[in-house]
């Protein structure tokens, strides 16, 4: 009972000190007590401990001068600054360099002065002087060392989470991460292992813990006998096919993936175990990289000045980032979001990768829709490049906003075609869908018919280029923050069928291939993406809930909710009549399309253009599906237009 009682007052003495750090005066009286001390063991070491025959007064003498030496080095190399109970290899460095200095100047002159026969009273016997340096650098540092792993195994008995660690990748990398791990002070982590593929490694030990073979590692029988908790993989420019298999065997083992961010992202160069963060689902969909023809970029945006629409969105913004690097002379970007382009406006001027690059940058606030408003920028920057990722996406507040639908996608875009031309604009990029392809919903025959316009509109001042991709990673409105959203407040996730699929790109790749397609293009094509195999939504949200530590349809639920207004299960890149020619670029395709006529297109487009100010929805519909003969709609209201039996009055009347 009397021992219980000991341990809770000496733990309750230790939380309340632990916040408290020794001043670096105390730190410094202990090194040159120690410095001192050394000395004086040194002598006695060297004696074979006679120490009757040790002249007290000279060793005393000497260790004075010595300690005095050490002093001064200590204060300009301030090894007494650091804070101990987090000692690092910096620290020990620096340490090193403090003895190191002194010992260097006392050697040398004790090698002067019997060269020229001086001080024979005085002299120092470099035995004992070289006995002294290793005394006091190992004392010093495993001081150092003796307290921080005590600090750390009292913190560690505090700790309310305890948990067993696989760290994947026994290298520096590795290393550091056990360290950082250290440094939790909300878990206290056992490593029980390192894993590795490499050969050599395996069955060594490194920091004493020993190298596993990756493959055994990722088994039921080692996780449960080892009683793993989590696994972190801590290898710097992992290939994401091989990170997406170890992550995905993780998750059928039913434990914790945490992932080390590249080093670049490290703070000064350091690793904090803050920064390891959770694996998430773009761990899992994201492809190897393909480099890109950077060159031909350069040549397409340097001291051009361009102008991207949307560019507050999910792809305008990452067009943007991915443009500033390239050094246009003059960035124009234009949105009709305020506070969007406010806070896209703050990254830039903030982010140090960015920054160099504010200087270039103009932000307009502004409407596509309002051709006066677009004229007038038009005139004032005399774009050469645009890139126009401005449109409404959601399908099916499209399906139930059809006049907004055609006043932005396809009238916006037009106006802003018309007025590429007008002004002479080099090129004039248009980020397209995949919903486009065999259109199920109003969101993509719009898209449809902007493509069908802009493709009609090159001529030898301007080239229309189209590019068509999937959806994209955490972009606004997609089904990956959603997911999180209901995830985070305990689900129920919701998807609409349990047969969805869809397919998905990261933002900078989807980006970086625009810009790519937007070089190579030069009039007239539609370019589509390697969007790679679809993902069924359903494995999507299973997946999300496991990374996040749940069990999927136990602890979390998913219900199935049906199809929304204009939604499908399958979505396309191409339509029945197209297929692709192979470019130089191994993601990039060029459609072959359909080629129309600029005088009927624009004859369909002044029609449209008339029943936009009729009102009338289902005429519109009607309209779009006759310039658009391959959209058939969907789950929705209009789905009876599809019926060539039916006169329009009759549809509209059902």
């Amino acid at each position: 009972m009397s021992d219980i009682l000991v341990s809770t007052q000496f733990m309750k003495f230790f939380q309340r000190w632990q916040q408290k750090f020794v001043p670096n005066l105390y730190i410094l009286t202990f090194d040159v007590f120690i410095v001192f001390a050394a000395y004086i063991l040194s002598y006695i070491i060297r004696l074979n401990f006679g120490i009757q025959t040790m002249n007290t007064q000279l060793v005393i003498i000497q260790s004075l001068v010595v300690t005095l030496i050490y002093f001064l080095s200590f204060l300009v190399f301030k090894p007494f600054c650091g804070i101990i109970r987090h000692t690092s290899f910096n620290d020990a460095m620096r340490l090193l360099h403090a003895t190191l200095l002194p010992f260097a100047i006392i050697f040398s002159s004790a090698l002067m002065m019997r060269s020229f026969g001086l001080g024979q009273t005085y002299q120092i016997s470099l035995g004992v002087f070289s006995i002294h340096f290793l005394l006091v650098y190992f004392i010093l540092i495993q001081g150092r060392i003796a307290v921080k792993t005590m600090f750390l195994r009292l913190t560690g008995t505090q700790k309310k989470n305890h948990k067993r660690v696989i760290i994947f990748g026994a290298g520096d990398s590795g290393v550091l991460t056990k360290n950082a791990l250290l440094q939790d002070h909300s878990t206290h982590y056992t490593l029980a292992g390192f894993a590795d593929e490499n050969l050599s490694k395996i069955g060594k030990r490194i920091t004493g813990t020993m190298i596993y073979p990756l493959g055994k590692i990722l088994t039921k029988s080692f996780i449960d006998q080892h009683k793993i908790d989590v696994l972190i993989v801590s290898i710097q420019n992992l290939n994401a096919t091989k990170q997406k298999k170890v992550i995905e065997s993780a998750l059928n083992l039913n434990i914790e993936i945490k992932v080390v961010p590249s080093a670049q992202k490290w703070i000064d160069g350091k690793l904090s175990h803050d920064q390891i963060r959770n694996a998430n689902i773009e761990d899992l969909l994201q492809r190897d990289p393909i480099k890109m023809g950077c060159d031909n970029v350069v040549r397409e945006l340097k001291g051009k000045t361009v102008m991207i629409t949307g560019a507050a969105g999910s792809i305008g913004s990452g067009i943007v980032k991915q443009v500033l690097t390239y050094q246009p002379f003059k960035l124009v970007l234009l949105d009709q979001a305020e506070s969007a382009i406010y806070d896209l406006q703050y990254e830039i001027n903030n982010d140090p990768a960015l920054q160099e690059f504010k200087h270039l940058v103009e932000y307009k606030i502004a409407n596509i829709k309002d051709r006066f408003r677009i004229d007038h920028i038009f005139h004032q920057y005399n774009p050469d490049i645009i890139y126009h990722a401005a449109a409404y996406k959601h399908v099916p507040l499209m399906e139930e906003n059809p006049y907004e639908a055609l006043l932005v996608n396809v009238f916006g875009t037009k106006a802003l075609a018309d007025l590429a031309i007008k002004y002479k604009v080099k090129k004039f990029v248009m980020v397209s869908t995949d919903k486009a392809v065999n259109p199920t919903n109003i969101m993509g025959a719009s898209k449809r018919i902007a493509e069908i316009y802009t493709q009609a509109s090159g001529n030898y001042h301007t080239q229309f280029v189209t590019t068509r991709f999937g959806n994209v990673l955490d972009s606004n409105g997609s089904v990956v923050p959603l997911f999180r959203k209901q995830i985070s407040k305990g689900g129920p996730v919701t998807i609409t069928h349990k047969d969805i699929n869809r397919f998905f790109m990261t933002i900078p790749e989807a980006c970086s291939l625009v810009l790519e397609a937007g070089a190579m293009g030069n009039g007239g094509e539609i370019f589509v993406f390697d969007m790679g195999k679809p993902v069924r939504i359903y494995d999507l949200a299973v997946k999300m809930i496991k990374i996040a530590g749940f069990i999927p349809d136990k602890e979390i639920m998913i219900n199935e909710v049906g199809l929304r207004p204009g939604e499908k299960l399958y979505e396309e890149v191409l339509s029945n009549e197209e297929n692709t020619i192979l470019t130089h670029h191994p993601k990039i395709m060029k459609a072959k399309v359909r080629q129309y006529d600029k005088k009927l297109i624009d004859a369909q487009m002044e029609k449209l253009a008339n029943l936009v100010l009729e009102n009338n929805a289902f005429s519109l519909v009607a309209k779009m599906k006759e310039i658009v003969p391959e959209y058939i709609s969907n789950n929705s209201v209009y789905d009876v237009l599809d019926n060539k039996n039916l006169t329009l009055d009759n549809k509209q009347g059902l």
